[in-house]
């Protein structure tokens, strides 16, 4: 491919990108408010910065002030209509801005007074919060979309209505300044534990992203790949699935890593013989991971250790097998459909070495070792953030090639501060929806109503809870999904004995992998795009690609071993190996590959051997074990037959 095919990919995936993430398309200003606009997100992200180093302010006036900086960003990013103008503030962004800023900061000045009379709504306390809670649905709306702000307005349609709902959901209804005092005024709604972790751990993290772009490490990344795997069968493939992995960790959002990654492996995919939708969806599925792979994970992870009260450090603990399966899972069909199509790799003179590119460029992984060292050691996530940020720009002065200058720091304060805004107004909205349900009680009414409805069977209440969480996730950020699932379904399954972390991890694997999840695939349809792809097919395909992730969670349900519970080092061994086993079945019968074209029973024997090996248990493994060697018999001789076939 030449150099033009992936500047056009370039240009296509920031259109699409656009087009697709609402979070993407904001204002290009120019002049005094692109001043403003930079000077507040700076100073945004150096509060922030400030309260990691020398220990956050008392909980509502931290929320608010960070709820306060985004709401006025946002407003002036992101126009009321589609159809004004991009370049410059229209008047009445500009008074939402200083509402935006304004009504958080009533908080913040008027503290002592609300809290001396904690529980009463003044007339002017009632205003302001009202004002405030439809400030957040516009600010979400804008930077996110219709789909969340419409579960939360009718969460809040329930919490008004309620003794006028028939059936098991009514409760005896709430007025609207008992509402707005709930929602505002205590920690138990708006200002709740969502944007609580998203003012202390996940804004540093997303900075702490954004240095590490700055100093080039996506690059590295795709080096990295390249040297690895990029010789390989089907090389560009396997380098999509290493780097979208690795840069997934960092960006915590499939959708921007989809078009950000995807502009360079598709192209690459493509030229090699993959068709568009595989090229696609390759990318989209890679990217998606990159929220379950440790050691950050996305942002609904630091909510989900608030959530059930664990150590984050217990979080990436449970999730690293679940997380490696799945991207072995990805591997090893990338694997499988380059030997059907008999297409190489590329030469190894065209391909970075793996000891230049770790001399050159390897100091820049500093970061994400020290990270996960700070974490073990037992630093809190916000100080293991804050000393990353100061590595990030530290390691990179270490060699000339990747230095980054004074300017390149103030725009990464900069560019950090905007990245985070969709999540900041994501978790606002989600603490109203968490408000509702501890002011109503309605997450044990649907807890009890779905565990009903499933008739007590756990199978059926754990495929409700996956068809919940598909259907939130078209189109709502995983967060607010993983906040809702969690406050929705994850009771009904504690309910079944279901161990808590377990509840929870299932509702938060289904709530990314609506990301790949046709109708509304939003990764997939972003590598769609850039491969000129049919959608549809695209977000098909990232569905096979993903079967790994469709599967596990029902495993470890089953069996929380897989999730490090209650396990000892053999039971570890044992199910990390049975499991690489049995992905490789479900790969191959899902492709309908292993040394040659399977037929329909192969693929059976294969795919059903292979879910046996990854279910922990003896007589499981034994099972899928025995059907595999049966495939495997069987794919052996059909070999041996061609040759036969072919000599003579």
């Amino acid at each position: 491919m030449n150099e033009k095919d992936f500047e056009q990919a370039a240009i296509d995936s920031e259109e699409i990108l656009k087009k697709v993430d609402k979070e993407s398309d904001y204002r290009k200003l120019k002049g005094f408010f692109a001043k403003i606009v930079a000077a507040l997100a700076i100073t945004f992200s150096l509060f922030q910065l400030y309260t990691a180093a020398f220990g956050v302010l008392d909980a509502m006036i931290q929320r608010s002030i960070h709820l306060a900086f985004a709401l006025c960003l946002i407003f002036l990013l992101y126009p009321a209509r589609s159809s004004w103008p991009r370049d410059r503030i229209h008047p009445v962004d500009l008074i939402f801005a200083v509402l935006g800023a304004a009504v958080p900061l009533y908080i913040v000045v008027f503290y002592q007074q609300l809290v001396l009379r904690a529980g009463t709504v003044t007339t002017l306390d009632y205003i302001i919060g009202l004002i405030g809670i439809l400030l957040v649905l516009d600010a979400v709306r804008r930077v996110v979309g219709w789909p969340m702000v419409t579960v939360a307005t009718l969460f809040i349609i329930y919490a008004l209505a309620g003794r006028h709902i028939p059936g098991a959901l009514a409760h005896r209804g709430i007025d609207l300044p008992g509402l707005i005092q709930h929602q505002f005024y205590t920690t138990e709604g708006l200002f709740g534990i969502p944007i609580g972790v998203s003012s202390q751990f996940i804004f540093l993290f997303i900075l702490f992203g954004a240095f590490l772009e700055k100093t080039g490490l996506g690059q590295l990344f795709i080096d990295l790949a390249n040297a690895v795997a990029g010789w390989a069968a089907g090389g560009p493939a396997k380098v999509a699935v290493i780097s979208s992995a690795l840069e997934g960790t960092v960006s915590g959002s499939s959708v921007a890593n989809t078009a950000g990654s995807g502009s360079f492996t598709i192209p690459m995919m493509k030229s090699l013989g993959y068709k568009p939708e595989f090229a696609g969806a390759v990318e989209a599925t890679a990217s998606t991971g990159g929220q379950i792979m440790p050691p950050i994970m996305g942002a609904a992870a630091f909510l989900m250790a608030e959530f059930i009260g664990v150590p984050y450090l217990r979080i990436i603990q449970a999730a690293i097998i679940p997380a490696l399966l799945y991207y072995f899972g990805v591997w090893t069909q990338v694997h499988f459909e380059a030997k059907r199509l008999g297409l190489r790799g590329m030469k190894k003179e065209e391909l970075p070495k793996l000891g230049v590119v770790i001399k050159e460029k390897g100091h820049l992984l500093i970061p994400l070792i020290a990270i996960i060292y700070l974490l073990v050691e037992g630093f809190t996530p916000m100080k293991a953030a804050f000393y990353a940020i100061i590595l990030a720009i530290g390691s990179s002065m270490l060699r000339k090639n990747t230095r980054i200058s004074f300017i390149d720091i103030v725009n990464g304060l900069e560019q950090g501060a905007r990245s985070a805004l969709g999540v900041v107004a994501a978790t606002a909205c989600a603490g109203i929806i968490v408000g509702v349900v501890t002011q109503t009680g309605l997450g044990l009414k649907l807890g009890s109503t779905l565990v009903d409805f499933a008739n007590g069977n756990l199978f059926l209440t754990l495929f409700f809870t996956m068809i919940t969480s598909l259907i939130l996730g078209m189109g709502v950020p995983t967060t607010a999904n993983y906040v809702i699932t969690s406050t929705i379904a994850a009771p009904a399954l504690i309910m079944m004995n279901v161990p808590v972390l377990a509840a929870h991890m299932f509702a938060f694997y289904f709530g990314i992998i609506a990301d790949v999840t046709p109708p509304v695939a939003l990764a997939a349809f972003v590598g769609a795009g850039i491969a000129r792809a049919n959608p549809l097919k695209t977000g098909i395909q990232a569905s096979k690609l993903a079967i790994a992730a469709f599967l596990v969670p029902y495993v470890f349900v089953y069996h929380p071993s897989m999730l490090l519970i209650n396990v000892n080092t053999f039971d570890i061994i044992e199910i990390i190996v049975t499991s690489i086993i049995g992905i490789i079945g479900v790969g191959s019968g899902v492709c309908g590959y292993f040394f040659t074209e399977q037929s329909f029973l192969e693929r059976i024997l294969f795919f059903a051997g292979g879910i046996l090996l990854v279910t922990p248990g003896i007589e499981t493994d034994l099972a899928g074990l025995l059907l595999l060697i049966i495939g495997y018999l069987i794919q052996k001789h059909k070999v041996s037959k061609k040759k036969v076939q072919a000599a003579s």
